[in-house]
């Protein structure tokens, strides 16, 4: 039984990520990541947002 509840969390947790993935792609979210938003004012050369590489 424990084995069963372990894995409906797990299986909550990552569904979870992957509708906040989901639904951020569809709003054009650029930077998921970034918690400004990609509205931050640092940019590097690339045009990446927050300093990551994209």
């Amino acid at each position: 039984m424990t084995d069963i509840i372990l894995a409906v969390v797990i299986l909550a947790i990552v569904g979870s990520a992957v509708r906040y993935i989901y639904k951020s792609h569809k709003k054009g979210v650029k930077c998921i990541g970034c918690p400004s938003g990609c509205s931050c004012s640092y940019k590097n050369k690339e045009g990446a947002c927050c300093g990551g590489k994209h």
